[in-house]
């Protein structure tokens, strides 16, 4: 698999794309303006503890407190009450596991972790867990055996998948790394005034360096002579083999450009995605949930082709398109794919399968219920942070997210009965009806209707200062 890494780095954001064989599976955005949180570590004091629903507020001296849950309260009580565990004014050193979205504030946890490239070090929990990714005994146990006989006294580890085939030296230099940090970050929380942030996870370009650059990748490419030369330090520290996949773009054409990666990121402002058969899916995502409908439209097989097989394998490039696009868009919660309708229960496990196949790359956590009759999957899918969608857009004041205005007839139908209602017959001035161009030209269209429906003549006006919905009706 060619496996590529592209990074955009200005004055205003960084941005990263993950191209896999051609074609583009991930995509982050670091915007400072709104830098992100997750992974930050902060010393914070509890505001509230509200029993009846096994939480509390922390001010972490963000502009909403954050939310913490009893399961993520670490307390020497064993009774699970949160109201037993952590009290009022308590100060505690939480680290934020969810992004702040929309009206939420972010949610915390006192159960911290330390991630590197091979492992993450939990210091509060003695636990040692290896990545189901890693699938050979003997690797397993060797790895868990080295970790046992090196361990500090504090704290567990987990194992990522980038560690299997890793030396002792390699697993010894990283632990070491994290402890160090570790201890740096708990004399700073002794230092520092509540509420404080006392560490900052890695930016953007360097938790992709941690997270996906790896023997796997074939290069690393980065516009920012700035951000090179800092990649370059990083990587000597962490994979110091990889140095040479790492290059610098020096073309004057943009690097998104150079990548096709700018037309990319038009087309996820689009609801509907083709597909290469013709099919098509469409993806309408709420706040917590989001609906995709598979449609085959004008794809009808080839003869040798029965519909089942012609829907089936439509079926099957969707499934394969949902988990990329659910990857780019950084869709979370809810997901409900309506597939179309297969009869045979085979073919409904191949489409269940080619889902569960094409999200397995995906590093967020998954759960996938099996297709039931109506071809309906429903699937949950980790949400840490906010959707590309959010990211990207704002809210359309004309529609106010419904995603449709009023159509041209039922404007013209309102302003009618308004102007019947004025009783604007009776006026002897001039009437004048101010509206939206292209309502207006629908409204000139049918001009006599109105005076004959008002008995008044009515001056049509196009505005461009007038928004859709919007008219203005003046009597002079």
């Amino acid at each position: 698999m060619k496996k590529e890494i592209i990074v955009n780095s200005s004055s205003e954001e960084t941005r990263v794309a993950v191209i896999e064989n051609g074609k583009l599976t991930d995509l982050f955005y670091e915007r400072f303006e709104s830098e992100k949180i997750i992974g930050n570590i902060y010393k914070g004091r509890v505001k509230d503890v509200l029993p009846g629903i096994s939480s509390a507020f922390v001010d972490i001296g963000l502009d909403k407190s954050g939310y913490l849950y009893v399961d993520d309260v670490i307390s020497d009580v064993r009774e699970k009450r949160i109201e037993k565990m952590i009290q009022k004014g308590k100060e505690v050193l939480v680290q934020v596991d969810k992004e702040p979205i929309n009206t939420k504030g972010a949610r915390i946890t006192m159960d911290i972790s330390l991630p590197g490239r091979l492992l993450v070090y939990m210091p509060m929990s003695d636990h040692i867990g290896i990545s189901k990714n890693i699938d050979n005994h003997k690797e397993r146990d060797r790895l868990r055996d080295i970790i046992n006989a090196n361990k500090p006294e504090q704290g567990g580890f987990i194992l990522r998948t980038e560690a299997e085939e890793a030396t002792e030296k390699e697993l010894k230099r990283e632990m070491r790394y994290l402890v160090r940090l570790w201890n740096s970050i708990k004399d700073r929380n002794a230092k520092a005034k509540t509420p404080a942030l006392v560490h900052k996870d890695l930016g953007m370009c360097f938790q992709t360096v941690r997270d996906y650059f790896n023997e796997e990748a074939d290069i690393m490419m980065i516009d920012s002579p700035k951000e090179y030369r800092d990649v370059i330090e990083f990587v000597k520290i962490i994979s110091p083999e990889l140095l040479d996949k790492v290059k610098q773009h020096q073309s004057k054409t943009p690097i998104f450009k150079a990548f096709n990666i700018e037309e990319e990121i038009k087309k996820l402002r689009s609801n509907r995605v083709k597909l290469p058969s013709g099919g098509s899916i469409i993806i309408q995502e709420a706040e917590s949930l989001c609906a995709i409908d598979v449609n085959t439209g004008k794809y009808t097989g080839s003869r040798q082709q029965t519909q089942e097989e012609t829907i089936t394998k439509t079926n099957i490039e969707a499934a394969h398109e949902v988990a990329r696009q659910l990857r780019l868009r950084n869709i979370g919660g809810i997901i409900v794919i309506d597939f179309i309708d297969m009869r045979k229960a085979k073919n409904r496990q191949r489409v269940l399968d080619s889902l569960r196949g094409s999200c397995r790359g995906d590093k967020a956590k998954i759960k996938i219920w099996p297709i039931t009759q109506l071809g309906l999957i429903e699937m949950t899918r980790e949400r840490k942070r906010e959707s590309l969608f959010a990211l990207l857009g704002e809210t359309c004041p004309t529609c106010h997210g419904l995603g449709l205005v009023l159509s041209k007839e039922s404007l013209f139908i309102a302003l009618k009965n308004e102007l019947i209602n004025m009783n604007v017959g009776k006026h002897a001035g001039r009437v004048r009806v101010r509206l939206a161009p292209e309502v207006a030209a629908y409204v000139k269209e049918r001009i006599g209707r109105l005076k004959h429906a008002t008995n008044c003549n009515i001056d049509v006006q196009a505005g461009k200062d007038v928004e859709w919905e919007d008219y203005q009706i003046i009597v002079d």
